[in-house]
């Protein structure tokens, strides 16, 4: 497991700060759970951008709060900001992630799909 981090560590570093989202550790398993998110003031809205909120880390054995920060928009995709999730009295964080849009949840992105807003088209 601190191969992955290290390794995620180390490519974060090489893509640089403002080209990619923040990259949040990945199959990390803990008994301790996050504390609440710090209340952070959202900047005003910045063209080409998204506001990825801060979250919470875990590094060495305690939680690290990462702020929020700017990153480049991706046309036909959103942000999903990385969460920690809790299964059987263990914390696991989900890293965030671009995923591609789809607004009726047919499984066909928007940028391909001819009825992007049809649920009921088969």
């Amino acid at each position: 497991m601190m191969k992955k981090v290290l390794l995620t560590t180390m490519i974060a570093a090489a893509l640089g700060a403002g080209s990619v989202a923040p990259l949040a550790s990945a199959d990390i398993a803990v008994r301790v759970a996050p504390p609440p998110p710090r209340h952070e003031v959202v900047p005003p809205p910045r063209h080409g951008y998204i506001w990825v909120p801060g979250y919470w880390d875990w590094r060495g054995h305690r939680h690290v709060w990462h702020e929020g920060t700017w990153v480049r928009e991706r046309h036909g995709y959103r942000y999903a900001s990385p969460r920690w999730v809790e299964r059987n009295g263990q914390w696991y964080m989900e890293p965030g992630r671009w995923a591609r849009q789809d607004a009726d949840h047919d499984g066909v992105p928007n940028s391909v799909d001819r009825a992007p807003h049809n649920p009921a088209r088969g």
